[in-house]
């Protein structure tokens, strides 16, 4: 491994590859403050594939923006979400693979391999203290069975992903394993063994997305329990000290929050123990960025106003559609959707208020910035109509999104 993620590091996630420079305002203005951020842009096959955009698209606005704003740190540009199927799509462009091996979780593979997986480990029997917590992780005989059964499939799929990359790229690339995007949260002992798993087929994983307890839904804030998620999210940090130490996998290891985009209630949290452990943390703001390109055009009024208008009313026809993907990370009350009529008669103001992610504010609908949320696909099939809006009303936008990012993302949680 010849590349080192910075501690800290942020996943913005850019639709459309036109606020690149924007997104990057906002790590420059904390880097101005005291700290480094790495930027790394994020876009998954299936984001390209609703587009029908490319990933050299993405690189050339990353690297416009650096040029633009004299970056000198490190950014990178994340193939997100990606298997064996789609990883050659990005292999030219992309310096982050975010490896997805969701699909794979419970699926078997040989017994053989279990088997021998339990007798090499058979030493992690017993009770593991955690550095820095009173909490111990207590590891059996049918835990490591039970983990070997559910897992081993997935790390070893993994593994092919990685030796694929390795063969095309070599080493100078970051690797993160994701499995966030499942039915049920990965246990701190859980981890532990998936990371053992993953140091066994030589993995240099830099960052892992394990899924967390509680809602983590497509851009709206955490639902769930705030002391079972802190106590769960310092065992995970404590978890990978503990197998970073034992396994030998690289020191940079952190925590990747995915669907990380306006957890607010969690950011107090992730802030306060990545303080106290002197850890880092990698989080994935998703699409928030393009949540505030309508924002831009609403509050642009005029044609942007309509624009912002003409979405969401196509995206309300097509809500089986435009949901389905997305399942796993949406909680959308129908019956909170306003009506396309009532939604007409708005001015760029209300539906600003409505859509922007501001909970104090009376406007706000979660439901309708859900349903917005994943209705790019609207935009996408707009063609130049919608990008040629976004160089025309680029000062309403830009502004939006540089201080969405500084101030309800970046600032509470790195400063």
């Amino acid at each position: 491994m010849t590349r080192k993620l910075g501690k800290y590091s942020f996943g913005i996630g850019d639709r459309f590859a036109h606020q690149a420079e924007a997104q990057l305002k906002a790590l420059k203005m904390t880097f101005e403050q005291g700290t480094e951020i790495t930027p790394v842009w994020n876009k998954s096959f299936r984001e390209h594939q609703i587009i029908g955009s490319k990933s050299i698209t993405t690189r050339k606005a990353a690297d416009a923006a650096v040029k633009s704003l004299d970056w000198t740190g490190q950014y990178f540009l994340d193939a997100d979400h990606i298997n064996l199927s789609n990883v050659d799509f990005f292999l030219d462009t992309c310096d982050f693979f975010t490896i997805d091996v969701a699909d794979y979780i419970g699926k078997s593979c040989e017994i053989s391999a279990i088997d021998s997986f339990c007798k090499r480990n058979d030493k992690y029997v017993g009770i593991l203290n955690l550095p820095g917590l009173r909490d111990k992780l207590v590891i059996t005989s049918d835990s490591l069975m039970a983990a070997a059964d559910k897992y081993l499939f997935a790390v070893q799929k993994a593994g092919r992903i990685y030796r694929h990359i390795r063969e095309m790229r070599g080493n100078d690339v970051i690797i993160e394993v994701s499995m966030d995007e499942t039915d049920s949260a990965q246990t701190p002992d859980e981890i532990f063994l998936i990371l053992l798993a993953i140091a066994a087929e030589g993995i240099p994983v830099q960052t892992i997305a394990p899924k967390f307890t509680g809602e983590f839904n497509k851009g709206v804030d955490y639902v769930g329990n705030l002391d079972q998620f802190r106590r769960e999210f310092e065992q995970d940090v404590a978890v990978l000290d503990l197998a970073v130490k034992e396994f030998g996998l690289p020191d940079s290891l952190k925590l990747s929050v995915h669907s990380g985009s306006d957890k607010f209630s969690i950011y107090p949290i992730i802030k306060e123990t990545i303080r106290k452990y002197d850890a880092g943390i990698h989080v994935k703001t998703a699409g928030t960025t393009w949540l505030e390109e309508l924002i831009g055009l609403a509050e642009a009024g005029g044609e942007g106003l309509e624009l912002a208008k003409k979405i969401y009313t196509e995206s309300l026809g097509r809500y089986d559609e435009l949901c389905g993907p997305y399942a796993t990370v949406l909680n959308i009350d129908k019956t909170k959707l306003p009506a396309a009529e009532e939604v007409s008669a708005w001015d760029g103001n209300k539906f600003a208020a409505t859509l922007r992610h501001v909970q104090s504010v009376s406007d706000y609908n979660l439901n309708f910035r859900q349903l917005i949320h994943v209705g790019y696909k609207v935009a996408a099939e707009l063609g130049t109509v919608y990008t040629n809006a976004l160089v025309k009303y680029r000062s309403d936008i830009s502004w939006n999104v540089t201080d969405n990012l500084f101030k309800r993302h970046i600032k509470e949680i790195f400063i």
